[in-house]
């Protein structure tokens, strides 16, 4: 059979069966079945996925924290990532480390001008930009009064871009220490509260991001620099 035939017979399947997708060229093809994301065995606070992952990000950006005045300790203020496709990594040996050598070049003290993308062309690996993750403003905060924020991972702007629907807005259901020291981000897990990008968001294997242990009381925003895995579950968008 031609090549044209071949092309017209997939047009007109789609055609007649408005389910059948044509296959998605958009990221790179790989058996993502076998990604399997870990957790630590001492913990029952994140619960372990069973389905495969529709996506894993590499995150490289910042936390950000306000000082509280009464207390004098560093609030969250949420955080601005640009998110890395590493999804067809996660069979290779650089995977399970790419957070660390991702940090230490983002972190790296005397390259202050050093972008998110310098750090993804140092390692040698050029992935596909997914899109962002960052907070909006979501009411009051019940607990002290003060404006409330959720986390968003955005791909409009990124892998999806055009799909209005390629985002999820998340609420956090699990949180525990980082396993890998006090001075990294705590692993987390969340829920869909609205978009179509995910069902379920792990933050896992965070390195730096954890802001000093007091301020004072006049401190500006303070941006810590930090790198993560984003593995996303569900959704109607896959890669």
């Amino acid at each position: 059979m031609s090549s044209i035939l071949l092309v017209l017979l997939a047009m007109l399947l789609v055609a007649i069966v408005p389910n059948l997708a044509l296959p998605n060229t958009k990221y790179p093809s790989c058996n993502l079945s076998m990604a399997k994301l870990s957790l630590p065995l001492n913990q029952t606070v994140l619960a372990s996925p069973t389905t495969t992952p529709s996506f894993v990000g590499l995150g490289v950006g910042v936390q950000n924290y306000t000082c509280n005045a009464t207390s004098l300790t560093y609030s969250s203020a949420g955080a601005v990532v640009e998110v890395f496709d590493i999804s067809c990594l996660s069979a290779t040996s650089l995977f399970s480390t790419i957070q660390n050598y991702a940090f230490d070049i983002w972190n790296n003290g005397s390259a202050s001008n050093v972008t998110t993308q310098d750090v993804i062309d140092t390692l040698g690996h050029d992935p596909i930009v997914l899109g962002q993750h960052y907070f909006v403003a979501n009411g009051t905060d019940p607990a002290t009064g003060s404006p409330a924020i959720s986390p968003v991972w955005d791909f409009t702007s990124g892998a999806e871009k055009g799909n209005t629907e390629a985002f999820v807005i998340a609420a956090v259901v699990g949180d525990i220490p980082a396993p890998t020291g006090t001075d990294d981000v705590d692993w987390l897990q969340l829920k869909n509260v609205e978009g179509e990008l995910a069902d379920t968001v792990y933050r896992v294997d965070t390195k730096g991001g954890q802001p000093p242990m007091s301020c004072t009381a006049d401190a500006p925003l303070l941006s810590v620099k930090f790198t993560t895995k984003y593995w996303l579950f569900g959704g109607c968008i896959k890669h």
